[in-house]
């Protein structure tokens, strides 16, 4: 019970200090502590938001950036307005989403990509951790051939099945790959963040990084669930709960 008290006093003390600096969730400070942690943003970078719904992440990384900078996040769900920022509604699994957010970078390369989004819970386990791996994968494949050189990669994932082998698949692809907890997200016993750090396109010259190709993989030689049955499931990010942010 005391840990608990513990817990939620952190907790609350978090979102307070969100209302306290406008911020719309308290997940704002995970952001703020990851690029305290590992300097990913200059003003000026182009940044792509992804699970950007309700935009705490997006404030942020639009501070950062400043006026010269470009913040583009997509999500499901309707996310309202962030000043400099653009936002699209869309499923960023989607070839025509993708095809949006490729048309607001106006032909610029991306120096950050972070993603806090999280898929669909079917309440199985094995099921949900495999959705949520292959939904990070599917990001990695779409953005990094859009990451320039030097450009850093921040996602979050959860702890279980897959994440030696995402981490595994993401290195060469950077000079450092971490897994980070910021202080802000203690409470959560599973998340982690990973965070990739210096862009090496070539390292990996043509060959794309087909990071789902490693998921599903992963997936087939450690879970007894079918790859079959995962990939059926489909992908949907969903709005993130305020008082878990």
């Amino acid at each position: 019970m005391a840990d608990r008290w513990v817990q939620d006093h952190q907790r609350d003390a978090w979102r307070r200090q969100a209302v306290a600096e406008g911020y719309r969730t308290r997940s704002a400070f995970k952001l703020k502590q990851i690029h305290n942690k590992f300097s990913l943003m200059l003003k000026g970078d182009v940044v792509l938001d992804v699970g950007c719904h309700p935009g705490g992440w997006t404030q942020v990384a639009a501070e950062l950036v400043g006026e010269e900078g470009v913040v583009v996040g997509v999500d499901l769900e309707p996310t309202k307005p962030v000043e400099g920022a653009r936002i699209l509604v869309g499923d960023i699994t989607d070839g025509e989403t993708q095809s949006r957010v490729v048309e607001s970078l106006g032909g610029r390369s991306i120096n950050v990509v972070v993603s806090d989004i999280s898929p669909d819970i079917t309440g199985r386990w094995e099921m949900d951790q495999a959705i949520a791996m292959d939904l990070v994968a599917k990001v990695v494949d779409f953005s990094l051939p859009l990451l320039c050189p030097g450009g850093s990669f921040v996602t979050k994932v959860f702890q279980g099945y897959g994440i030696e082998e995402l981490v595994a698949a993401m290195k060469p692809h950077f000079s450092k790959v971490k897994r980070f907890s910021p202080e802000a997200s203690r409470n959560s016993s599973s998340e982690v963040y990973l965070v990739c750090v210096n862009h090496k396109p070539w390292v990996a010259g043509e060959q794309g990084p087909e990071v789902v190709t490693a998921m599903e993989k992963a997936f087939d030689d450690s879970s007894p669930e079918p790859v079959t049955e995962m990939a059926a499931t489909g992908f949907r990010v969903v709005r993130k709960r305020h008082e878990e942010e």
